[in-house]
């Protein structure tokens, strides 16, 4: 769907209107103008689901807001083809089946085979039909019953022992490197002279000097696009998926309309009601305070997001803002390809550093990345 920003009106607007009205952040439903009061509403909205608070519904608002309508039992849920089933209440079964000990992967709001497959064994240990369809007789024996998890959340748990066994080395793992934007969508983009700078093959290049680092140590590396091709954050997430990876990481630079603004963020799943990645958030940290240490960037934190990539991949994922192009400071150091090998070099130490133990760790901007290729070179 296009964009439908401030100033546009008709049957649209007053669709998101209406939801928005349901979910007590708008009192007046008459209207179909995209008004000051519906761009309070769905920033605010936005804001607590970790979407980019801009105001503005692209499909990714829109899809999580269309889905902000349902609570759990208001409709029959079930694994649906070709396009899944999503909402709230899919999160709030989720959220039961995982508090009750069933492993239904990370609380996504999808109704995908393994949440099927979790209601299914909830249903049988019941004495109901484990058909793995979310009717009336599941939902009255799910309010008959209390949590059998506990000291933690579950999926805390499920995620620091996946961690815990996947083993210190980064030989053999599987890592999808994401290169945002790319084809026609070229993300930030600053004249400079007679130069012009874009955030795409900026990315491109960071992509590519950490596809060879990785490699060199050992892990296999895939990119989710080529230097002209681009794809959907959902496509991006399912090609992850099904290559069934151990980690993501996508890249991105920002943009400003103060030059003034400039730094390094991070960004893993969470946002609204708690959910989160656990694994997810350790990679991200370590991944903004190396790359800060390692370049003397301006460390702007690691925060929670809901965006579409983060949410829907199953394997921790983080997102880097590596500085800001409408910075001419970050600019000048963007553009310097010694300074991306440095940033490179930062990212392998923060994806070395989350698989090892509290014991055998480095302190921040110590560890040294050559001993990687050493060791892969004496293991062969």
């Amino acid at each position: 769907m296009r964009p439908i920003r401030p100033g546009d009106r008709g049957p649209a607007v007053a669709e998101i209107r209406s939801v928005l009205a349901r979910l007590g952040l708008l009192g007046d439903t008459t209207s179909d103008e995209y008004d000051s009061s519906t761009v309070h509403a769905v920033r605010a909205f936005q804001q607590s689901r970790g979407l980019t608070a801009d105001g503005v519904v692209t499909d990714e608002t829109w899809h999580v807001l269309d889905g902000a309508r349902w609570q759990l039992g208001d409709r029959t849920l079930f694994a649906a083809r070709p396009e899944q089933l999503t909402g709230d209440d899919v999160r709030q079964l989720q959220e039961r089946l995982l508090e009750m000990g069933y492993d239904v992967g990370r609380a996504d709001a999808v109704f995908g085979d393994r949440t099927a497959h979790a209601l299914g064994q909830f249903q049988r240990e019941v004495g109901l039909t484990s058909d793995g369809a979310f009717g009336p007789a599941t939902m009255a024996a799910l309010r008959r019953l209390g949590r059998k998890v506990t000291g933690g959340r579950p999926q805390l748990l499920r995620e620091s022992a996946a961690l815990h066994h996947a083993g210190p080395a980064l030989v053999g793992k599987r890592i999808v490197i994401d290169p945002g934007h790319g084809g026609d969508d070229q993300g930030v983009v600053v004249p400079d002279g007679m130069l012009r700078w874009t955030e795409a093959d900026l990315v491109y290049d960071l992509a590519s000097r950490l596809e060879g680092r990785l490699a060199a140590a050992g892990v296999q590396v895939h990119l989710t696009r080529s230097r002209e091709t681009w794809f959907s954050e959902r496509d991006r997430a399912r090609f992850a998926n099904e290559l069934g990876a151990d980690l993501l990481v996508s890249l991105h630079a920002d943009g400003h309309p103060n030059p003034a603004a400039q730094g390094v963020a991070t960004y893993h799943f969470g946002g609204a009601h708690g959910v989160a990645s656990t694994v997810g958030e350790l990679l991200a940290g370590l991944v903004e305070r190396e790359v800060a240490a390692r370049t003397g960037m301006l460390d702007c934190g690691s925060h929670a997001k809901g965006w579409d990539l983060l949410r829907l991949t199953r394997m921790p994922a983080v997102r880097v803002e590596v500085g800001y192009l409408t910075s001419p400071e970050d600019r000048a150091r963007l553009i310097d390809p010694v300074f991306r090998d440095r940033v490179v070099e930062a990212m392998v130490a923060a994806i070395q550093r989350m698989y090892l133990t509290k014991e055998s760790d480095y302190p921040t901007g110590t560890f040294d990345v050559s001993s990687l290729r050493a060791a892969v070179a004496a293991a062969h």
